[in-house]
């Protein structure tokens, strides 16, 4: 299951470290990200970390702060499933899944490529859409890495339910050897969704995959959203909307 992370992270945590799911290949590119992270943010202004970190005020107090953490190898950690507290991971769940459920839950993310989501990870802010010298975009910084990582999944199922931010930056194609199963959120003429209630549909649908396989899409019904195959794409719509 491919999830992303949430903007929305609880703070705190203990010091400390595991080992991750993939510790073993993508260690190298994560020092990079956290290197660059750090060197940029020593030079730059208010407004320049402010719009690299994506927040403004106390939430950008908090940002840096987890960053000097971060660089400095004091950050507390918590498990990704505990860490991220955003509408779709509330909607999921986690609490209530055993522990083989969440740690097949993956989470691509900016500063740690990917995760599973019992691995622990620190408070942190950062997203693909961010370039950093000397690495530049981090989508395609992270792309050839990931494609290392979903190489150790062997012939694994992924159901991705990620945005496009998130899934610009997982390797598909001939590049993995996994099958990616890709479910899309939108409303019945073809228009994206977003907001809370198409984060909250997310959420809810992976629990349901986890616990009965990517085979109940088609059948799924949510507070008037529901679950279609199409020409072989897997696609979940929208209430349609109400004309006055």
């Amino acid at each position: 299951m491919l999830l992303p992370p949430s903007e929305s992270k609880e703070s705190g945590g203990r010091a400390g470290h595991s080992p991750g799911a993939f510790d073993h290949c993508l260690g190298e590119p994560r020092r990079q990200v956290l290197t660059a992270l750090g060197d940029h943010l020593r030079l730059a202004s208010v407004a320049e970390a402010s719009r690299v970190l994506g927040v403004r005020g106390p939430l950008l107090e908090r940002a840096l702060d987890a960053s000097a953490r971060l660089a400095e190898g004091t950050a507390p950690l918590l498990p990704a499933w505990q860490r991220y507290n955003g509408v779709v991971w509330s909607h999921l769940d986690p609490g209530t899944l055993d522990e083989t459920a969440r740690a097949r839950v993956l989470v691509p993310s900016a500063l740690y490529g990917l995760n599973a989501s019992t691995d622990l990870i620190a408070d942190y802010r950062l997203t693909f859409k961010v370039g950093l010298a000397p690495l530049g975009g981090l989508t395609a910084f992270w792309r050839p890495a990931l494609a290392e990582a979903f190489s150790t999944l062997g012939g694994a199922t992924l159901v991705d339910l990620l945005p496009k931010e998130h899934a610009a930056a997982v390797p598909v194609g001939d590049s993995i050897s996994a099958t990616i199963v890709r479910v899309t959120f939108r409303r019945a003429k073809g228009e994206g969704v977003a907001g809370h209630d198409a984060k909250a549909v997310k959420g809810v649908l992976a629990r349901r995959v986890l616990e009965d396989g990517p085979e109940i899409v088609p059948g799924f019904r949510w507070r008037g959203w529901r679950g279609r195959e199409r020409a072989g794409q897997l696609e979940v719509l929208a209430p349609r909307q109400r004309v006055s």
